[in-house]
Formats: structure tokens, sequence, C-alpha cells
């Protein structure tokens, strides 16, 4: 492993559409989880692997690279970021897959990852997919791929280390004809290893690799220095000759109480993968039904961030939360003899349990950089979110901007509250005394107390969109006063000037993104040839993973 210059920032995911957009968003808690990391470490990894071919075992040589927080604190879940998987393939490999009559490939890696901080061990997978590639007429094949990665949270201090594990690369063949299985559908065949045009090769981590695997090791803790006794390569978790990567954590037997206490202070993996079952099973669902039934208007989607606390120098996270929109037709702007000017107004709420509100969630933090404060949290509307978008697109060239302002008038409301272990009663109605408070660009239209938050969306014709568009997603940011707290305590109990103390104040950054919109009136299901926009049962096919 070697340390190499920070690369730049990759831009944001985002699909090209045309038909006419809006935005919206949502503030993340804004109670921190902990300080955030200082700074970033950038890491690549060259490892050897062997990988089973139709022509039997081959060596191959693989190379991770990503980018990791220097340091985090406990409970403060972080993503690894700029995630690239470079898999050379043999020339062997090229000769078995010429003899299948495939003349290009296009991949999709599967790399499991172990993570262990201190004895307890979890194991994330780290997807990517590449764009097709024409195999070479001689010499290896080289395939790279890139994706976005599940978040991590160490669950105490101590150093938490990521060791690559085994590999599977699903190939889609592409044939000299120039017909093609896409990788989609090769990922669909992988537990069988088969079926037409496609091809599954398993590699597993060569014995010799050096540090067992290890990628990076994260130091977990409020200390300046790792904690002492932390593996600078831990040992291979399973028996001679299986790979380095720790197991999931799970105890041996029901008797063996150790085990499962090691089990309880496992890493937490948060599976971000957009659609996989795993995801789905820890967020809330996202349907309209009887009491919300679907307009020909009607979007769903899920959407997740971060927010920044300046009192506390920490940052909050969101888990994805579902939000009902009701799209607005767009009618002409202001005329302009330069551009073509659309205007549209949407509305959108919260749904969760039939509430215009988040699901509960967890946060922890520093009170005063010394006090461990744990809050269980709902954010709560008190009015329906407005969205103003106004697009312009350019009579020369036809390029379009979009330009967004989301309006959310949004409540913090405590539920929950410990401060270093012992649990303090706030009672039923600790909440922030308005609502969250940003500048608004307009204030004589749009008076009263209430966030604020912008994003900006450019299309040029031929290449795909960047920024925020509402059907594909996106980033938004924004800046916001958290007011003081009130009705919180009981029994005589004011804990009112705690929470305001801590928390409350001017020049908190957020960041929030959205994940791919479902129209319910034309829904789009994930199929060889298209991404998958909504389930079958008409929720966002899409869970979005935070960014900080």
């Amino acid at each position: 492993m070697k340390a190499k210059p920070a690369a730049a920032p990759r831009p944001s995911r985002a699909r090209a559409r045309t038909t006419s957009i809006a935005a919206f968003v949502v503030l993340a808690a804004l109670v921190p989880t902990t300080a955030s990391a200082s700074g970033t470490q950038e890491v690549e990894a060259e490892l050897p692997y062997v990988c089973t071919l139709p022509s039997g075992p081959q060596p191959a040589t693989v190379r991770v690279s990503a980018e990791f927080p220097e340091r985090a604190l406990a409970g403060e879940a972080f993503t690894p970021s700029g995630v690239t998987t470079t898999v050379e393939l043999p020339d062997q490999a090229v000769a078995d897959l010429a003899a299948r009559d495939a003349a290009g490939v296009r991949a999709a890696t599967r790399l499991g990852v172990g993570v262990t901080q201190n004895a307890a061990t979890a194991t994330a997978t780290w997807r990517g997919s590449a764009e097709p590639v024409a195999l070479p007429e001689s010499g290896p094949l080289t395939l790279v791929t890139k994706g976005d990665v599940p978040s991590v949270a160490g669950r105490g201090d101590g150093d938490l280390t990521f060791s690559a594990g085994t590999l599977a690369i699903d190939l889609a063949l592409e044939a000299a004809d120039g017909t093609a299985t896409d990788a989609a559908t090769a990922t669909a065949t992988a537990d069988s290893g088969s079926g037409a045009g496609s091809l599954t090769v398993d590699c597993a981590l060569a014995e010799d690799a050096p540090g067992q695997g290890l990628l990076a090791t994260v130091p977990v803790g409020t200390g300046s220095a790792a904690p002492s006794g932390s593996p600078s390569s831990p040992s291979p978790s399973g028996p001679a000759g299986t790979s380095g990567a720790p197991d999931d954590g799970q105890p041996d037997g029901p008797g063996d109480r150790e085990a499962e206490r090691q089990s309880e202070r496992s890493p937490k993996v948060l599976e971000n993968t957009p659609g996989t079952a795993a995801d789905r099973d820890e967020v809330p669902p996202c349907r309209y039904d009887e009491q919300h039934p679907p307009t020909d208007v009607s979007l769903n989607a899920y959407v997740t961030g971060y927010a920044n606390v300046k009192k506390m120098k920490g940052a909050a996270y969101l888990p994805p939360s579902c939000v009902l929109i009701e799209q607005g037709i767009p009618v002409p702007g202001p005329p302009d003899p330069d551009y073509l000017i659309f205007d549209t107004v949407s509305y959108a709420n919260f749904h969760y349990q039939e509430r215009r509100q988040t699901p509960p969630f967890e946060a922890t933090f520093l009170s005063f950089d010394f006090a461990p404060v744990k809050a269980t949290m709902v954010l709560e509307q008190t009015d329906t979110m407005r969205i103003d978008s106004r697009m312009k697109m350019s009579m020369t060239d036809f390029s379009t901007t979009t330009d967004t302002y989301v309006r959310a008038p949004l409540v913090l409301h405590v539920l929950d509250l410990e401060v270093n272990g012992t649990p303090l009663d706030v009672g039923s109605e600790c909440r922030t005394e308005t609502s969250l408070i940003s500048e608004d660009p307009d204030p004589a239209n749009f008076p009263g107390d209430h966030l604020v938050l912008y994003g900006r969306g450019e299309l040029l014709i031929g290449q795909p969109a960047t920024g925020y568009l509402l059907l594909s997603g996106g980033v938004l940011s924004g800046e916001a006063t958290i007011p003081a707290f009130t009705g919180c305590g009981t029994d005589g109990e004011d804990l009112d000037r705690l929470l305001t103390a801590s928390v409350s104040g001017p020049g908190n950054l957020i960041k929030q993104v959205q994940g791919q919109t479902c129209a319910i009136a034309a829904p789009v299901f994930p199929s060889p040839t298209n991404e998958g926009q909504c389930t079958e049962d008409l929720q966002p096919y899409e869970i979005p993973v935070a960014e900080h």
C-alpha cells in the first residue's frame, strides 16, 4: 500500500433528462454524531489473486484505490470515496473468452471487504461497473470498475482495518457481430455462473498477498494516537488457505457468550447499494396508499445526507427517508431574448407511518467536548414543503440550466436523551421553538421561518446531466440556524438550556442527496436495457448514499 496525492473529487452522478424538473430536500439530524474527520488518506493497494477461469486457476493482479478519512470517532459513519478496482487477467483469460466467440466484455465486480475493530469483524461488499472493452489481440485483459460502497461506523475506540477478500467478476460477453448481454444480466446470472453471453469469474486472495489483503487503517477514537495493540496486518479469519477478509462477526454457537459480545461490538456496515434487498429491509416503506392516493404527477424518492453543527464541530447523519412529491406544471417565465424560460412550483411531504416526518433516528455527540450525549429525534413538518424551479434553455446551443430553491418548514423534535449513559426524561414536547431558519433570497414573497436549500442542474446536448435534477436526483446544499429548544424536561427539570447551549446557533452547512425518483403513472422497472427506477410495488428503486 502506498500513499499518493489526493485526487480531485468525483462529479456527482446524474442521468440526462429533458422533461421539466423541480427539486426537494430535507434536513439531516442536527444533533451531531461526532466530529468529522479532519482530512483524508488516499491509498492504493496492489494484490495478487488466483482466478478460476474456464481453463483452470490463473494468477491475476488486482489494484484497489480509495480515499478514507484520516480519523473517525466512535459511532461516526463514513463512506470510502473514489473507489476503483482494476483487475488484470492473464492472456489465458483472453483465449478463454475468445473461445466463447466474444470480441469484447463489460465487467461488474463484487469485492468482499473485511472490516475489523479490535477482535470484532464485519463484511462489506464493494460493487463496481465498467464500460465495455474490446478483447486485446495479445497480452492481458485489464478491467477497471468504479462504484459506490457501503458506509461503515466503528462501535467503539480502536483501529478500523479494511482488508480485501474474495472477488467475483461478472462478465457480459459481446459477440463479434456486436450483440451483447449487459452487465445487469451478467450480475443476475452470477449465482448460477451460467447464462447465454455471460460468465462469472471467482477469484481468491493469494496466500502470499502483502498484509494479507490490507487496504487501509482508520483510527477510531478521541485520542491523538491509534490505540495500542491494534493490528497493522489482520490475521486470517478462517482456516488455512482462506481469504484474509474477516468473517461476518456471528458467534459459532448459542453458548459462546464471548463470541456474542464480540458480535455486538462488530463494526456496523451500512449497505448503500441501490435496490438491494438488504438495503430495502433497513429503510422505511415509501409508497402511496389509500390515504395518500397518487395522481398523474406523483413521484416518490428517498433522501439522505449530512448536516454540520458548527457549535459542536461535528456532522449529523440522516438515514434514508421517504418523501412524496406532486410535481407542478411548467409555465412560461419572464421573457428573455437569449433564453426560453419555464417556472415550476411543486410540493412535497415526508411520509412515515401516515405522518409528515422522518423516521426516528439516533445521534451521539460530545457536548462541550467531554460529555457523551445520545438523542433520538425526528424532523417534523409544520407545513408543506414548496419547491420553486426555473429552467432556462439557451436559444443558441439548446443547453439548459435549472435553479431550484426548496423551502421546508421543519422543527426538530427530541424523543429521548441520554447524558453519559444516564437517561433524561425530556417529555413529549421537546423541540425547537420554530422551524429551522435560512436566509431567503426572496423574503418579500416568502416570509416566516423555514429552511432554504439550493441546487442547480445543467444539461448539454449529447452529454449526461450534472448537478441536481428532480427525476434523477443529486445534491442540494444550504445553511441554517438552529433555533432554541423549548418544552424539554419533566417534573420541574428544565433541559431547554442544555440543548440550546449545545446545539442551537447559526452557520450550519447542509448537504443532501436525493435518489432517482419513481414516476407512479409511468413506472420504469429494471431490465437488461433500463436502469431500475421503481420496484414492482412502486417504491423508489434507488436508495441513495449520503455524501460528506
